[in-house]
């Protein structure tokens, strides 16, 4: 089984993940530029878009987190200035949203988008790394093998209806068990590495500009020896829901 979905190494090296080329419901406007490396019962995808050129989307039909990985992408959205986001730098799409994207050369980004019936949230905001930063839950003693990190974070967009919150995440250095994952959860690492052990043993090391995806129940460990500052997604499971 594997435990964690790998969608970008930041040095452009090959990843062992495989993508299928698909569109995200009926209505997804990157239908021919998306590949999914992982999409589950709970109306969620996370994988990686290769995209040059214009696109107008009258309404976003879906909630979409993309982080820019290689080249430069512009959206347009009524009502705000421009946001050009380059390498390693992010923004949170709400659905409804009347946008523009357009990229005069090669753009990659990896994203993570989930189905959302009842929209709480449209509109566009971007990620930030030099977050506004509150203090937040650390870990329980039993899962540690250590002591306790001190975490903070940044939550800048939450849609209740698909359960789907994304901001920006920090943490000093702490060491947990192999535990099954509790929510679905998307990361960019901005700073910092991580070792992810897996039940069979093997490891997975990120650092700074790497994207993962984890599934809700997959098993995984953590451990990191600096502090860790990462983009994120995450989602509660819940009943799926319908996409237009």
């Amino acid at each position: 089984m594997t435990t964690a979905f790998l969608l970008h190494r930041i040095e452009g090296a090959p990843v062992s993940t495989s993508f299928r080329r698909a569109g995200f419901g009926q209505n997804d406007p990157f239908v021919r530029h998306r590949e999914i490396a992982w999409e589950g019962p709970d109306s969620m995808a996370a994988g990686r878009v290769s995209f040059i050129g214009e696109l107008d989307v009258a309404s976003f039909p879906h909630i979409e987190t993309i982080v820019v990985m290689e080249g430069s992408l512009t959206l347009e959205a009524a009502g705000m200035a421009p946001l050009v986001l380059g390498p390693q730098e992010g923004a949170v799409i709400g659905k409804g949203t009347a946008l523009r994207f357009r990229a005069e050369s090669r753009a990659l980004f990896v994203f993570c988008c989930a189905a959302s019936n009842m929209p709480t949230k449209t509109g566009l905001v971007p990620l930030r790394a030099e977050a506004d930063f509150k203090p937040s839950a650390t870990l329980p003693a039993e899962v540690l093998l250590g002591p306790a990190p001190e975490c903070r974070s940044d939550n800048v967009f939450t849609d209740d209806d698909a359960q789907y919150k994304a901001g920006t995440w920090d943490s000093t250095p702490y060491h947990r068990i192999i535990r099954p994952h509790r929510v679905n959860e998307f990361m960019h690492l901005l700073a910092g590495g991580v070792r992810f052990a897996e039940p069979d043993g093997s490891v997975l090391s990120l650092g700074a500009g790497d994207a993962l995806f984890v599934p809700q129940g997959a098993s995984i460990g953590w451990e990191s020896s600096e502090r860790v500052a990462k983009f994120y997604v995450t989602q509660t499971v819940q009943a799926p829901v319908e996409r237009n």
